[in-house]
């Protein structure tokens, strides 16, 4: 059986730590080699995936460094039977093309949820306290302190919304709460108050919170939600942090947002597409503390990411059911409730 493995370019002997990459590939290849399977591994799905298209089984990528499996693309792999996610979040395979050509689409959930979390965390801090411009200061020679003053904040007493609260947005939650922070979130899975935060209607949310922290998974529903119309009726002077998915909140409407004050700041990690070309303007869009996609794989969720990638791998090969918990689509049907909902 072939599987197809996508990860980014490593050299060798370099970054010796990370398992999502060329070299170290999850350690898949002694895995998959010792239960007589083809593991080809790939950097550039652009120029390196379409020869094997006619005859893989498996597709193997990560919400880092995406394969954008397109009805297109599924139209080409007349064998391929499953799509995993080495992370947390399928959206870059077309579920439509999955149900209609029956692929599995299944995730290692749960594997990078602490990570994704403190990183959220750190975005906001970095945000309020214009930790930026202080750094910078710091680096280049300057001490220009009513600079970083004039827009540094506690955090203390500001209220938080959580915009999706399901694994991610629960901790985050968890965390802000000795902050003293008033937390409310909005997600129709999660309709009680719990953890200290507020259920609270969307309008609601976006209209009073100083500070919106997304951790909904890109649907139908969330993509480009965040567009300008929606972000004016943010408070003005609030802050956005989005680690979740780039195309829940529009690009073009975030930057004039920024630039006319309406908005105080915006952090996160992830973008669209991935890799983000060099020219993505929220590469060079002021007042945002923008970082390549990595909340999600620290050294510790890696880990666990490879540990889930070969449990699902080896459900599959022995003809067991998947965890519930790690399936998205199955048997031409959307089992997640995060993808159902409307």
């Amino acid at each position: 059986m072939k599987i197809v493995a996508v990860f980014p370019e490593s050299e060798a002997n370099k970054n010796e730590n990370q398992l999502l990459s060329t070299e170290k590939a999850l350690g898949l290849q002694s895995f998959l080699e010792e239960r007589h399977h083809e593991l080809v591994i790939i950097s550039d799905t652009a120029t390196q995936l379409e020869p094997h298209l006619k005859d893989m089984s498996v597709v193997i990528s990560s919400p880092f460094y995406p394969a954008y499996i397109t009805k297109e693309i599924a139209a080409k792999a007349p064998n391929l039977k499953l799509a995993i996610t080495a992370g947390v979040g399928s959206d870059h395979v077309d579920l439509d093309a999955a149900l209609e050509n029956h692929i599995s689409v299944v995730e290692v959930t749960g594997s990078n949820v602490v990570s994704v979390a403190e990183h959220a965390v750190m975005n906001i801090l970095i945000l309020l306290r214009n930790f930026l411009e202080g750094h910078r200061q710091a680096v280049e020679g300057e001490w220009d302190l009513p600079k970083v003053g004039n827009h540094a904040h506690d955090i203390e007493g500001k209220t938080v919304g959580i915009f999706g609260f399901g694994r991610i947005g629960q901790l985050v939650a968890q965390r802000l709460k000795p902050f003293d922070v008033r937390l409310q979130h909005f997600d129709p899975l999660h309709q009680e108050n719990i953890l200290g935060s507020q259920f609270v209607p969307f309008e609601q949310l976006v209209e009073t919170s100083d500070i919106i922290t997304i951790h909904a998974p890109l649907t139908k529903q969330t993509d480009n939600l965040f567009d300008r119309d929606l972000m004016l009726k943010m408070k003005r002077g609030s802050y956005l942090v989005n680690t979740a998915r780039g195309k829940i909140v529009d690009r073009d409407a975030l930057k004039e947002l920024l630039e006319s004050d309406h908005l105080a700041g915006y952090a996160g990690d992830v973008w669209y597409p991935q890799p983000a070309p060099k020219d993505h303007p929220w590469r060079t869009m002021p007042k945002q503390a923008m970082t390549v996609h990595y909340s999600g794989m620290t050294l510790e969720a890696q880990m666990r990411i490879g540990e889930g990638v070969k449990d699902i791998l080896t459900r599959f090969f022995e003809h067991r059911p998947f965890q519930t918990k790690d399936v998205i689509v199955e048997d031409g049907e959307i089992k997640s409730p995060s993808y159902r909902v409307k």
